[in-house]
């Protein structure tokens, strides 16, 4: 068969859906000021889906930082690899900064998240060496594992002792390839806000010998007590071999960085191919990164605003009856019952009769039968926000219960 004529046939999961949704429901258009008040097709909006928890994408000194970094250095330098030319004294100082805040000896940049992480599973093991991981992790660490020519092996999400038993298959391998064992889980799960159990698992380590590496994408600049992430929220962080957190979160920027012992961040400095054939990230976002990051630091008063946010609408939403979960985070999911063309339609209403822009996922990130919306906080809403918000979803909830959103249809966006 063609295989362009394979790809019309079957156009994936989503992607079947594109002519319906897309500019709708996938691929929208927000314009204005990043915030928590944008435009969707014109019309102002209340938008929940923007991953900016500190409010930093439009703080004023962010903003004067990002433009003087452009003024100076234009968008193009460094130009090149990190490794041939495009090094430079802020890259460096920016990846000093982020090892002493997150507890580790050393950092390295790295360009993008997703790419990152999948760039770090491949580079840190061989085919000798076993991976155990949690059932629910992230896309990038599933397309990560999927590099790996070893053995790897899937433990029930945050289950303890299901971790055990993997640990106990892994272990019982490598006795026999030499290999080491590789654990990888989540700081905070994204989709439910619940919290990896990392201090459980590095307490294993008394009964195994592995390496713990965790993708803190939300815990980074959120969690624990000055925001160094959800290892400092457990008290774990010596515990936490190899620590992975991006900048597309409480940064509000591009790129990710990785950190650990010195040999481990040199290692991958020199070999992650990830980066040693790509660009260094532009001057202007290394400068701005900075800044974002002295901002986190020096200013915890936006933590604190972002977790008063999120506990007053998470609160508001559990005493109006709705089901959040297990989320123990700032990420707010809300479940429903209902298909497809229900969960179109109660985005649809949202958006166009309340004003409110929120994400919606459905089958096949959560199991058929149910929708999520999935809520995102972040310090720069307010409590007006919060209420116009729990006011909508009861509506919204009451006509669901109805049966009103059985016989709309979304064919029209």
């Amino acid at each position: 068969m063609d295989i362009f004529d394979k790809i019309s046939q079957n156009m994936g999961p989503l992607g079947q859906h594109q002519k319906m949704a897309h500019g709708y429901f996938a691929f929208p258009k927000l314009e204005g000021e990043i915030g928590p008040h944008m435009k969707f097709r014109g019309k102002d909006h209340l938008v929940w889906s923007l991953n900016n928890y500190l409010g930093l994408a439009n703080h004023p000194e962010v903003r004067e930082a990002d433009a003087k970094g452009a003024q100076e250095f234009g968008m193009a330098y460094p130009m090149g690899a990190r490794m041939m030319s495009g090094n430079s004294n802020h890259h460096e100082a920016l990846e000093q900064d982020l090892a002493k805040f997150t507890g580790k000896q050393d950092a390295f940049l790295l360009n993008y998240g997703y790419q990152g992480m999948v760039s770090i599973i491949d580079t840190l093991v061989d085919r000798n060496d076993v991976i155990v991981y949690d059932a629910e992790c992230h896309a990038c660490i599933i397309d990560g594992l999927r590099l790996h020519i070893g053995k790897r092996f899937v433990y029930q999400h945050n289950d303890i002792e299901s971790c055990r038993k993997q640990l106990e298959r892994a272990t019982k391998l490598t006795s026999q390839t030499g290999g080491g064992i590789l654990v990888i889980t989540e700081g905070v799960f994204g989709m439910s806000g619940a919290q990896g159990k990392l201090a459980d698992i590095v307490a294993l380590k008394s009964d195994f010998n592995f390496r713990l590496l965790i993708d803190d994408a939300h815990g980074f600049g959120t969690m624990g007590a000055t925001g160094a992430g959800t290892h400092e929220a457990q008290n774990c962080i010596d515990g936490v071999d190899v620590y992975f957190g991006t900048f597309a979160k409480s940064m509000a920027g591009i790129g990710a960085f990785v950190s650990s012992t010195e040999t481990i961040v040199n290692y991958l400095r020199y070999n992650m191919r990830s980066q040693t054939f790509a660009k260094a990230l532009p001057m202007p976002m290394v400068i701005g990164l900075r800044k974002r990051l002295e901002l986190l630091q020096s200013k915890p008063e936006l933590r604190e605003k972002l977790w008063n946010i999120a506990a007053t609408l998470q609160k508001g939403l559990r005493e109006r009856g709705f089901n959040l979960g297990v989320t123990d985070t700032m990420v707010t999911p809300v479940f429903l019952k209902g298909e497809l063309n229900e969960a179109t339609a109660i985005t649809m209403d949202l958006r166009e009769n309340y004003s409110i822009f929120c994400s919606i996922v459905v089958y096949p990130v959560i199991p058929k039968g149910l929708m999520e919306l999935r809520i995102i906080p972040t310090a720069a809403h307010s409590p007006e926000d919060v209420q116009v918000t729990l006011d909508a979803f009861s509506e919204v909830a009451e006509k669901l219960k109805a049966g009103y959103y059985k016989e709309q249809s979304a064919v029209n966006v």
